[in-house]
């Protein structure tokens, strides 16, 4: 009754006009989408979801396809039960919380900032009618690669060149309203995402270790904005720490693509997705993709390149446990809608599990 007193008290404090109102919208949404996610999320990190009986299953079209191979034993009919349960999970909390009535239901509903994203980070295969979110950190450069293929742009999913991100790639956000419309409405829709930290993980260990343009753009603010006498630095040498630091005072809106939440990049709510794969299942969910769309027979998603270093659940646990808890917890809202849409487990950083 006190708090219910304090917020009627606080709501009649507030400014009515306009801008108040629509100041306050996207702190009122978020708290929104939070409380009604929270349930799954504390399912999640209890482990109940283990608990959760799938219904029958029915093969995906393709499953046994000509680029999947034949039978399959035991251990992959677990896992593609496993799979077929988080996938209903994810498909209801998506309905869940983009069927709340403060939630965009078209790319149009989106503030022109949000759709310029979403609409610069959706590539189109007319021939294959297709739109795919590409989100960094996700597989995006193969996805890239086989659109080129299809294209005829390049001959084959394994020809050694550096992958340019731009050219030869046809874009959304390029073309006509009326055209995106019809694209959206009548096309095949996917997106690929993956565990949000270990996606930051992965950006980090990239830009900051390995791309010299992302240590001077970045890196160099990073180590002055956190680190006493930190103007020498050239910026190879940003602590994990020191980039969550970053994220927590970032605008979503305004980040680099490479660590943007992938809900503000591909707006799951605003575009209806057909399929939404996952990095865990790589290689079986783009292939299921590729049969899906009628691609040839002949283009199958490249295999994963010998110098690429994988984010391990040791090496992310180690990341998170030699970080300060307050900064992780303080930095999850930020990403929990792809904690919650995508039923991701929060991280485990109890002083139990780290000594482990």
């Amino acid at each position: 009754e006190g708090r219910r007193a304090a917020a009627a008290g606080r709501s009649r404090a507030r400014p009515r006009g306009a801008g108040g109102s629509a100041a306050l919208l996207p702190s009122m949404l978020m708290f929104g989408v939070i409380v009604a996610s929270s349930g799954l999320l504390l399912m999640i990190e209890k482990g109940i979801l283990a608990e959760v009986k799938p219904p029958p299953l029915h093969p995906l079209p393709g499953e046994l396809s000509r680029r999947g191979g034949g039978g399959r034993g035991g251990e992959e009919a677990a896992g593609d039960l496993e799979h077929e349960v988080l996938r209903d999970i994810r498909n209801r909390t998506i309905r869940a919380v983009c069927g709340q009535r403060a939630m965009p239901r078209s790319v149009w509903e989106l503030p022109p900032g949000q759709r310029r994203t979403v609409l610069r980070h959706l590539l189109v295969s007319d021939k294959y009618r297709f739109l795919y979110c590409y989100v960094p950190k996700v597989a995006c450069s193969n996805w890239k690669r086989i659109l080129k293929v299809l294209d005829g742009v390049l001959e084959s999913v394994d020809v050694k060149l550096k992958m340019d991100h731009k050219s030869d790639l046809v874009f959304l956000g390029d073309m006509k309203p009326d055209e995106i419309s019809y694209r959206l409405k009548n096309y095949y829709k996917f997106i690929f995402v993956r565990n949000p930290m270990e996606r930051l993980l992965s950006a980090y260990r990239n830009k900051f270790g390995e791309i010299k343009e992302y240590q001077q753009k970045y890196g160099v603010e990073i180590v002055r904005r956190y680190r006493k006498n930190g103007g020498n630095s050239a910026g190879d040498d940003v602590t994990f720490s020191e980039f969550l630091r970053y994220l927590l005072d970032e605008e979503v809106e305004r980040m680099n693509e490479h660590w943007m939440p992938i809900y503000n990049l591909c707006q799951p709510c605003a575009v209806r997705y057909d399929f939404i794969g996952s990095y865990e299942r790589l290689n079986a969910d783009a292939n299921y993709v590729l049969e899906r769309v009628q691609s040839p027979s002949f283009i199958r998603f490249p295999e994963r390149q010998s110098w690429y270093k994988p984010v391990t659940p040791e090496t992310l646990q180690y990341y998170l446990c030699n970080t300060q808890r307050r900064l992780i917890k303080e930095l999850l809202p930020k990403y929990i809608l792809d904690f919650s849409l995508f039923a991701y487990p929060l991280p485990n950083i109890t002083s139990e599990f780290c000594r482990q």
